[in-house]
């Protein structure tokens, strides 16, 4: 018996222009996404040092660049040296560094889960914190220092309590934001319990924290928070090829050789460590986390990785919205009322436009 050898043709001649073709323009279009994005994060990068200059030379004395440049050397400035090194420099790191866990929690969340209702002041876990907080203020009378670690603690465990519900045979990102949402409307029905009961001294204390602020910030309260910004914001740009896998969905990520389950645990813990250490520091400053992972893809432009443009936009909000709080109104608010303000028309289209389709995905 003779065995027949099927030779397959060879590549015409335009065949072998259009492969070449097609290849030119995905080369095109990727260099297009990381010519954008490069320019938008230098553009980001312009604006927040702009806005971290503000910060420093702006208040109810305005001091010139030469004298914030001198207090950052180290140098005794009468005046200047009390202003910008102890009350406005801690404010503005506090600040950024808050934007940037923020920034990068929620865009995690909402890129693995798939829907941009997905951060985690909406879905409860900066909720755990906050009724911790209030607890050990207006009940426990606890120190500055334990009311952190406890609002830590606390939204660890919520995080953690959401996720077990919401993980089954078949886990969906819908079926976690629900749960989550529901979490957090118990919880914010505790604090609201415990700030009726409060005496009228400790609600001031209390709404002061809830609303989520910049005033007070100290050194000794940055440290915790940027050595977490500094330790998890490059894990999950390392696991951004698993990230942006997981957004299209557990089976093409296990497909593209994603172990889901890992990557998934990995993502929430740096995602929930950021979101708890920003708000046991500021108290939850709302709705950053909700914006800056859509308004950085909106810069950007869609195909390449959100982490850092979500970080520097996070960052932006925070600056932007504590300045307008500080000196746009005859009456200064904290950064919370200002977010607030920005964010709950995005969060009412949202949920506007998630019942006409029927429900969360």
């Amino acid at each position: 018996m003779s065995t027949v050898t099927q030779i397959r043709p060879a590549p015409s001649a335009t065949d072998q222009t259009a492969l070449e073709s097609a290849v030119r323009l995905v080369k095109s279009g990727r260099a297009h996404r990381n010519r954008r994005r490069a320019i938008a994060i230098v553009v980001l990068v312009g604006v927040l040092l702009v806005l971290m200059a503000a910060m420093l030379m702006l208040g109810n004395t305005i001091y010139p660049v030469g004298d914030v440049v001198a207090v950052i050397r180290g140098e005794n400035v009468p005046g200047a040296s009390f202003t910008v090194g102890t009350l406005r420099i801690p404010r503005m790191i506090t600040g950024v560094l808050a934007g940037m866990a923020f920034g990068v929690a929620g865009t995690t969340f909402q890129t693995m889960l798939r829907n941009p209702l997905a951060s985690p002041d909406v879905i409860g876990i900066t909720s755990g914190a906050s009724a911790a907080a209030v607890l050990c203020l207006v009940v426990l009378h606890w120190s500055a220092g334990a009311t952190t670690a406890t609002a830590l603690v606390a939204g660890i465990a919520v995080a953690a309590v959401i996720y077990g519900a919401a993980r089954g045979e078949d886990f969906t990102g819908g079926r976690l934001i629900l749960i989550g949402i529901g979490v957090g409307a118990m919880l914010d029905a505790v604090v609201s319990y415990l700030i009726q009961r409060a005496a009228e001294w400790d609600v001031a204390v209390a709404m002061r924290w809830l609303t989520g602020s910049l005033n007070g910030s100290r050194w000794e309260n940055i440290w915790p928070l940027a050595l977490v910004v500094a330790c998890v914001i490059p894990l999950v740009v390392f696991l951004s090829r698993e990230l942006n896998a997981l957004e299209l969905g557990d089976a093409a990520a296990a497909a593209l050789g994603v172990r889901v389950d890992r990557a998934r645990i990995l993502l929430i813990i740096a995602a929930v460590a950021l979101a708890c250490f920003a708000t046991a520091t500021t108290g939850p400053i709302a709705f950053v986390s909700f914006l800056a992972g859509p308004i950085a893809a909106r810069i950007v432009g869609p195909g390449t990785s959100l982490i850092v443009p979500a970080a520097l936009t996070g960052a932006v909000l925070v600056l932007a919205a504590d300045l307008i709080g500080q000196f746009a109104f005859d009456t200064s608010f904290p950064v919370g009322v200002i977010t607030g303000i920005l964010g709950s028309p995005y969060l009412l289209y949202l949920l506007i436009r998630s019942n006409r389709a029927g429900g969360f995905s």
